[in-house]
């Protein structure tokens, strides 16, 4: 905690190794499998316990209005769940891109319940704090689950999965890809056959969402097409963000150097846990 009363936490990125739609349920929530990797590449989360029970965002973030700030939505929702009568200020440090694929406002999402958690002693197990995040958003599960994942179902079905060290080099063209817009697209391909994990540890999976966002969004397929000249690059989520795996952080920082002109870029390590993960039972 620091002297103004503020404890910090991290909110880490995410990335889909492969993402599969498999189908489409009669609500219209689309049915998937994926691998989400954990990077330790993070926004963080600045909150200040209050005792008027009142929730405040304290750091206005362009474009998101208050009302729609996934953090004051998870703090809220945790808040009506248990009856805590505590309150909260909110300060968030964004680093993660916004509409980037890459799990920015989810994680944030996740890091909340997490942290308050903890600091109003909820003592919720994972599994109701898992809950409580589908209701809002389809990734903020497996932040709270807190380890790389095999995902199924709407990404709530989620399995641990070891995954062998690397370094990731993310590049995000400067736009903003509707989640939204493309899973309602009507090229958008919902009939993939589901893969076995043992699939995917021989190499099989890709993103059903790239062709799409690439046919929409002519700067994704840009940036993927750039990163595939040094190995297999794909896209993270439903885009902005391409990633490619490599084995050396040199390598790594090489290749993001090299970025092109109206891109962003990280390197970043694949973490195994959520650095909150013992914040829930």
């Amino acid at each position: 905690m620091t002297d103004s009363g503020f404890h910090s936490f991290p909110a880490p990125a995410k990335i889909n190794l492969f993402l599969h739609i498999v189908g489409r349920r009669p609500d219209g929530y689309h049915l998937l499998q994926s691998v989400f990797r954990l990077l330790d590449r993070c926004d963080t989360l600045h909150l200040k316990l209050t005792a008027d029970g009142n929730i405040r965002r304290i750091k206005e973030i362009p474009g998101v209005p208050e009302e729609a700030d996934l953090c004051v939505r998870a703090a809220k929702l945790l808040q009506e769940h248990t009856g805590c009568g505590m309150g909260v200020d909110i300060r968030l440090d964004k680093t993660l891109p916004m509409g980037g694929g890459v799990g920015g406002g989810s994680s944030d999402a996740a890091t909340v319940l997490l942290a308050l958690n903890r600091l109003w002693n909820l003592h919720l197990s994972r599994q109701e704090l898992i809950n409580l995040g589908l209701r809002l958003g389809a990734d903020v599960p497996v932040f709270v689950f807190g380890q790389n994942a095999w995902a199924e179902g709407v990404g709530e079905a989620l399995q641990a999965i070891t995954l062998p060290p690397a370094w990731i080099v993310v590049i995000t063209p400067r736009i903003h890809v509707s989640t939204a817009a493309i899973f309602s697209c009507k090229e958008l391909t919902r009939n993939a056959n589901p893969a076995k994990m043992a699939a995917f540890f021989k190499g099989y999976g890709r993103n059903d969402l790239e062709p799409v966002v690439c046919r929409h969004y002519p700067a994704v397929k840009h940036a993927l097409e750039w990163l595939r000249q040094f190995g297999d690059a794909r896209m993270s989520g439903s885009g902005a963000s391409v990633f490619l795996e490599v084995e050396s952080e040199a390598e790594a920082r090489r290749i993001e150097a090299l970025k092109p002109e109206n891109t962003d870029g990280f390197v970043a390590q694949g973490l195994d846990k959520h650095p909150l993960h013992d914040y829930a039972g």
